[in-house]
């Protein structure tokens, strides 16, 4: 068994475990932050290998928890089918708004999805769809307990839905980006003359990526509010879309794994700061940041490669040089 399968089977013990060793709000914790991976990583997927800069992904996040909302609290669906649904809605949508934007690139594009993640709350409380949406209330759901007669309290069975619906969302950003689509999405990214002349349709690539990106932030959205159980417009504001950009630039662009530092850092980087003055977190919180961008200027999936490549090689024994005969 090699060192990967390992760390991966480690991995794994340690993640089933977890729950029935920590308390209910911890397990809630981590809960929240497998969602924001999954938010983070199809922000990355849009933004560190296609190269478009997106700040407005809080939006598709906002869209998917209001529709698995609405399924469940106005129609009576089961979660089960909710959460396909909220990432089917939000993967049309990213399609579409992904025709028009890509006459937009760099801060232009930056601009637009700026506009989305801004507008999303306003609309939300449009008193024509108060209804649906519950306006400025919002809308309080129940959270649902284990299937089939799990022993499993509620907190716990979240959870574990999370992270199966986390560990499927990573495979599939792994095979994605591994295959051949990921390819031809970097190559645009890098070279997109080149790659137009080599017969990739950049256009189409690029529609599809953001498609993509949004129905992560979809199904992220979703089980968001399955697992806060409340959504409101105010939940969703321009800041939560900052909020998934500093995740995927602390935790390490066009990384897989940058998604889960990202998230660990968004989640429990401004409690520390809360608790570190409560007069100004935020002055906290940014000298953070700053110091994450000197030390970690690739991240912290960059820089723990580059620690484990060192620390491998001095790891290995140094083979002697034979002396060299004299001519």
């Amino acid at each position: 068994m090699s060192r990967r399968h390992i760390r991966g089977f480690i991995l794994f013990v340690l993640a089933v475990v977890l729950p029935f060793v920590l308390s209910d709000y911890r397990v809630f914790q981590v809960t929240l932050v497998m969602v924001s991976a999954i938010a983070l990583l199809g922000l990355n997927l849009l933004t560190g290998y296609s190269g478009q800069i997106s700040l407005g992904h809080g939006a598709f996040y906002g869209i998917g928890a209001y529709t698995t909302a609405i399924l469940i609290h106005k129609l009576g669906m089961p979660y089960g089918l909710a959460i396909p649904c909220a990432a089917g809605v939000c993967a049309i949508l990213g399609f579409l708004f992904g025709l028009p934007a890509l006459r937009l690139e760099g801060v232009y594009l930056a601009l637009a999805t700026f506009a989305l993640g801004v507008v999303l709350p306003q609309i939300l409380k449009y008193r024509g769809i108060e209804h649906w949406t519950g306006g400025v209330q919002g809308i309080t759901l129940v959270k649902p307990e284990a299937p089939f007669g799990l022993p499993l309290a509620a907190d716990q069975w979240l959870y574990f839905l999370c992270l199966a619906v986390a560990t499927g969302a990573f495979a599939c950003a792994r095979n994605l980006v591994r295959g051949p689509t990921g390819r031809a999405i970097i190559a645009i990214r890098d070279r997109q003359v080149a790659a137009s002349a080599a017969g990739i349709d950049a256009s189409m690539y690029k529609s599809i990526t953001f498609g993509i990106s949004a129905m992560y932030a979809g199904i992220a959205g979703a089980l968001a509010a399955l697992t806060v159980q409340f959504v409101g417009p105010d939940s969703f504001s321009i800041f939560l879309s900052i909020g998934l950009l500093v995740g995927i630039v602390v935790g390490g662009i066009a990384t897989i794994s940058g998604a889960i530092y990202g998230a660990l850092f968004i989640q429990f980087v401004p409690n520390m700061a809360d608790e570190v003055s409560k007069a100004a977190p935020w002055a906290i919180y940014g000298i953070v940041l700053i110091g994450c961008a000197l030390v970690m200027p690739r991240g912290i999936a960059g820089l723990i490669e580059r620690l484990t490549a060192r620390a491998f090689q001095f790891s290995r024994p140094h083979r002697a040089i034979p002396p060299q005969e004299e001519p």
